[in-house]
């Protein structure tokens, strides 16, 4: 085996480039426009890389394949209307109209979407992971507000722990798609539906039996 020279120069590893945070924001904020109306199963980086008129080689330097450019642009639209919609809610008071607010909030991020990304959100792995995060984190969220309305008097004496997992089945079912199916709404209204729903079961007055 030949010796290496101390003196020899090793080969490097091509250096992957660097963008500054708001140039990353940007990029993936303009991929994310186009992943919601287009969906993203035919696209390729070539594809996106025309459409943004930049290099290849600068998507890279934010992700390093396009399953992670998707990704990537998915937790950025779930991270930003998260914030939108937390935002709407902390400026209500009233329980009923808190949970309301919310569900109609994240009906309103949803319907930012179009029906070939929903498509292809739950259709791959790791952007159905995604959704399946944020579909946990709003059931967890509208539990919370059921809980806060009874204790404090403004909901009907129901288990809120009962209707809390009743939601939680809901989002769930529009999550894997069998209510839109069923019922040819779109996920940004069968949240709306769930808001109507919740809300009937929480303030009317119990049944006589």
């Amino acid at each position: 085996m030949a010796r290496t020279s101390p003196n020899s120069v090793q080969p490097r590893a091509p250096r992957r480039r660097r963008i500054d945070d708001a140039r990353r924001d940007e990029l993936l904020s303009r991929i994310q426009e186009i992943v919601l109306s287009e969906g993203f199963a035919r696209l390729t980086v070539d594809d996106i890389a025309a459409r943004l008129q930049c290099s290849k080689s600068t998507l890279y330097a934010i992700s390093s394949s396009k399953e992670y450019l998707v990704t990537s642009a998915i937790k950025h639209f779930f991270r930003d209307a998260t914030a939108r919609t937390e935002k709407r809610v902390a400026e209500v008071d009233d329980p009923s109209t808190r949970i309301a607010v919310y569900l109609a909030g994240v009906g309103t991020e949803m319907r930012k979407m179009s029906r070939a990304c929903y498509e292809d959100l739950v259709t791959h792995d790791a952007t159905r992971e995604i959704y399946a995060t944020n579909s946990a984190a709003a059931a967890q969220r509208v539990r919370e507000y059921i809980r806060e309305g009874v204790e404090a008097g403004s909901f009907r004496a129901v288990h809120a722990e009962f209707v809390g997992e009743a939601v939680a089945l809901l989002i769930d079912g529009i999550q894997h798609g069998e209510l839109l199916t069923r019922t040819g709404l779109s996920s940004g209204d069968a949240f709306t539906e769930v808001s109507d729903l919740v809300l009937a079961a929480l303030t009317n007055k119990t049944p006589p039996g």
